[in-house]
């Protein structure tokens, strides 16, 4: 591990002050970002720890959402009275990831700027990775890519975004407050974080110096719903082959409104509005479900090992509506 300053900041603006530093980096639970200068994959000049900010209350909104502030750990998010009663999607997806070591050790912020698990990235001793030395190439894309994108890829990068809390918030509608050196501002999650283009290395879109506060959740019809779905080499702290948050409110036995995202297809939560829109002023059955997989999963690419992936995600998103609509 390269040498660092470390400072803690005790005020959101404080912190943001800090990162003016160069190559500086917040860090809160550093449960990926420790990991990663181990490796010597990412190396700071200063860490500034932001775990003491008072950004961990889950608090409701006026409007009926909930707002889940940056620091919040995510056991503590997953076990919320309020975010199991309303958004047991989000549950079951921040259950379905990591470790409970980790989930006690992790937070709302800090899950979102997770760094791509592809092999290539985090193995120093491979030579060509635009992510994590733009211009030198892509070994995954003729290497070993049994668990790399299918979706939204480019000839730059074809790595995944592994976070299972990002892929529910999608489905939600959830959108991200931060806050930076030119003030406050919010954004959908469905455009927070980026597919790669020619810079892969930017996972997000954020500004250099902003800092995630938190994360709100839209008020919803979802709760009685919802399935996440999460299929994985084995059942205990594995990233997602092919995720899917599923989430429908169904009256009458008509669906209408739909929540529909894939995890582990793509540089991002992979959402499609279109296919949602199909689900929906209609009953819940095979035709819908399939058409809705269908145009999620238009344009997929397979590369040499991954092939499998594509008809994996198909009758995932058929089975996790299927489970979430209670469709027998």
């Amino acid at each position: 591990m390269n040498e660092f300053r470390y400072r803690r900041a005790s005020t959101v603006d404080e912190a943001i002050g800090m990162a003016r530093e160069p190559n500086a980096a917040f860090i809160g639970g550093g449960t990926n970002l420790l990991d990663l200068m181990k490796g010597g994959v990412m190396t700071p000049a200063t860490l500034i720890d932001v775990s003491r900010l008072p950004l961990a209350d889950i608090t409701e909104l006026p409007d009926g959402g909930v707002r889940i502030g940056a620091m919040a750990l995510n056991s503590d998010t997953a076990n919320h009275p309020l975010i199991r009663q309303r958004y047991p999607l989000l549950t079951q997806a921040l259950l379905a990831g990591a470790s409970p070591q980790l989930r006690n050790k992790a937070t709302a912020g800090g899950n979102l700027l997770q760094r791509t698990r592809c092999y290539y990235f985090y193995d120093t001793g491979f030579d060509r990775c635009n992510k994590r030395m733009p211009g030198s190439g892509c070994a995954a894309m003729d290497g070993f890519n049994r668990i790399h994108a299918i979706l939204g890829a480019s000839n730059a990068c074809i790595a995944t975004h592994p976070s299972d809390m990002a892929v529910a918030l999608a489905a939600l509608r959830a959108t991200v407050r931060v806050k930076g050196p030119a003030g406050e501002r919010t954004i959908a999650m469905q455009d927070f974080h980026r597919l790669p283009g020619s810079t892969p290395e930017h996972d997000a879109i954020l500004n250099p110096g902003e800092l995630i506060t938190a994360i709100d959740l839209p008020r919803t019809a979802f709760a009685q719903h919802a399935c996440y779905l999460k299929v994985r080499d084995r059942a205990s702290y594995a990233f997602a082959l092919v995720s899917v948050a599923a989430a429908l409110d169904i009256r009458g036995g008509i669906v209408r409104d739909a929540g529909l995202a894939l995890g582990g297809v793509a540089h991002k939560p992979w959402r499609v509005p279109q296919a949602e829109a199909m689900l929906v002023g209609r009953p819940l059955d095979n035709q819908s479900m399939r058409a809705a997989a269908d145009a999620v999963l238009q344009g997929a690419q397979a590369y040499k090992y991954n092939q499998f992936k594509i008809p994996l995600a198909q009758r995932s998103i058929v089975r996790a509506l299927s489970v979430a609509g209670g469709v027998t």
